[in-house]
């Protein structure tokens, strides 16, 4: 986009009747949230979370107040559809989730789907997120990647996945919970083998942001030496990719 191109900041601050708004929140560090998603949060007729609480918390910290709505896994295909409605009878809606950029593994997707097959303004807000935030400072190939979000909870599942892509042509990127990153390092070791590049981050943009870059079995012992707690993104280079 040319500078010609570009919409008046003061514009794109003032959500407009009938729009859904699509807002990324911070992945850890408050500051991260732009000048544009505070704007929109503070004056949308409607916020959808994933948690009121988190997000009623966030808007607190933030001196904002505005109406919210449960919108997550269990509830949202219903919920979608009475958003849509809402938003075509002439509401701005903001979704948001509890961290970083809504419907990337985490609730969005049908909301922004109901509002697509209406035919409803639907507008990104950009802002953090975690796998593209790893991505971009791990050191790893980044010309193309494969983002599978959370893999099943089964190890027969997860095994299956790395067989499946031992020899994808990209990096693999993967968000892993504290209670299966221990297993999951084990299973890249022994499927892909001890020698491959690997990104193992956890707590990104938090106070105890750690990166643990390198060959998969010296990443492995690292981490069980280290702190489990958290979520992790996990990223996986090509066969044959060095550091």
């Amino acid at each position: 986009m040319s500078a010609s191109d570009a919409q008046p900041a003061n514009a794109s601050l003032v959500p407009q009747p009938g729009h859904l708004y699509v807002v990324a929140t911070p992945i850890g560090n408050l500051a991260d949230l732009t000048e544009r998603a505070k704007a929109i949060l503070g004056t949308v007729d409607l916020v959808a979370c994933e948690d009121t609480r988190t997000t009623g918390g966030l808007l607190t910290r933030l001196g904002l107040h505005r109406p919210l709505v449960a919108y997550h896994d269990h509830n949202e295909a219903g919920v979608a559809e009475h958003l849509a409605a809402q938003i075509a009878a002439g509401k701005s809606v903001a979704v948001v989730s509890d961290a970083g950029t809504p419907a990337i593994s985490d609730p969005g997707f049908r909301l922004v789907r109901a509002c697509r097959r209406q035919g409803l303004p639907v507008v990104p807000v950009p802002g953090a997120c975690a796998v593209a935030a790893v991505l971009s400072a791990s050191g790893l190939p980044t010309n193309g990647f494969l983002f599978a979000g959370f893999l099943p909870p089964k190890s027969a599942a997860r095994i299956n996945f790395l067989t499946k892509y031992r020899e994808f042509d990209y990096t693999l990127a993967l968000y892993e919970s504290c209670h299966r990153i221990d297993k999951f390092a084990a299973e890249i070791v022994e499927t892909l083998g001890a020698d491959r590049a690997v990104c193992f981050a956890r707590e990104v943009t938090k106070l105890h942001e750690t990166f643990l870059v390198g060959p998969a079995g010296e990443v492995r012992d690292r981490l069980l030496k280290g702190s489990l707690k958290g979520e992790f993104v996990v990223l996986i280079a090509p066969s044959g990719f060095t550091l």
